[in-house]
């Protein structure tokens, strides 16, 4: 008997296997796209240089975006189905702002995956300030045909934080972006970022805390990983931050947890850094390791997702 209801492993959180073996009744792997878009706090509008932690906007699992859609998906297919042959895919449009253009640049990046008959997904990673009528009205039309997954980076819900990092858009500016998808919708997966600068526990909290009331579809939490050729690894060498250890990380996710609906998928619990390029921490590289220590802890303290939350937390 499973302790948690939305999981079928014995996890203690809502997993994304849970989620997508209960809409699609078999396994989903997703293939990254890189699409060619760029972001507005890289090419001038809101800034320059994109955030402090930005490496080519987790695009090193991803093909050139000079590489049409269409040939990159089916490298990244072939890929996925050399180790599991009969996996259905999920069109992931990952690098940088994949909604950063007008309806019919974005039509014609995304509708030629529709023709693949293994896709049975479609995601798009994008910021919530990159939402224009026009690419809602899309997002909407497009979300009739396939089912459609659109993620938005809110790395933390402070805006002092925010500043630091060059993120380019407020905590509000995040929720006018995050209401519009969801009054057309669509479903909305959130990314958060532990470990930023000057965030100590109780921040780090305060933001899973804020997200929770908002009840996402999805959450990915990440750790923030220091790499080579960032801003952020200056800072690093600079003695301007310092990462986090791991078992701070695991115990700080492990309470992020606590305050999210059960109903919300939990996507990812840690991230994946470059391991050619990662600076610190140097933990992070065993993600296996990672995310038993979660499962560890839930165990040993009696916890699980949603434990604490409810519709007043604050």
């Amino acid at each position: 008997m499973n302790i948690f209801p939305y999981s079928m492993d014995n996890k203690r959180y809502h997993t994304l296997h849970y989620y997508n073996m209960q809409k699609f009744g078999e396994r989903v792997y997703k293939a990254p796209i890189n699409a060619g878009f760029t972001c507005p706090n890289i090419d001038g509008t809101k800034g320059v240089g994109g955030c402090v932690y930005c490496d080519g906007g987790s695009g090193y699992f991803t093909d050139s975006g000079i590489v049409p859609v269409n040939e990159q998906l089916k490298h990244q297919i072939a890929l996925i189905h050399l180790k599991h042959p009969k996996a259905k895919i999920n069109a992931y449009f990952q690098s940088y702002s994949n909604t950063y253009a007008d309806s019919d640049i974005l039509r014609s990046k995304i509708e030629p995956v529709l023709d693949f008959p293994d896709v049975v997904a479609v995601s798009a990673a994008t910021r919530a300030d990159c939402l224009k009528d026009d690419v809602l009205n899309y997002l909407k039309e497009l979300s009739e045909k396939i089912s459609l997954t659109v993620e938005l980076g809110l790395q933390t819900t402070n805006d002092n934080t925010a500043e630091i990092i060059n993120r380019g858009h407020t905590f509000s500016e995040f929720q006018n972006g995050y209401d519009r998808l969801k009054s057309i919708g669509i479903r909305t997966v959130v990314h958060i970022i532990n470990g930023l600068p000057k965030e100590d526990e109780d921040i780090m909290l305060q933001t899973a805390k804020t997200l929770g009331k908002m009840k996402p579809d999805g959450v990915k939490i990440h750790l923030l990983h220091i790499i080579r050729g960032t801003k952020l690894e200056q800072m690093y060498l600079n003695g301007l931050y310092r990462p986090l250890e791991k078992e701070k990380y695991v115990s700080i996710v492990v309470k992020q947890l606590e305050y999210l609906p059960p109903e919300t998928v939990i996507e990812r619990l840690t991230g994946d850094g470059d391991k050619n390029k990662l600076i610190a921490p140097a933990w992070s590289k065993n993600k296996i390791s990672v995310l038993g220590a979660i499962d560890k802890l839930q165990a040993n303290c009696d916890s699980y997702q949603g434990k604490f939350f409810n519709d007043k937390n604050v």
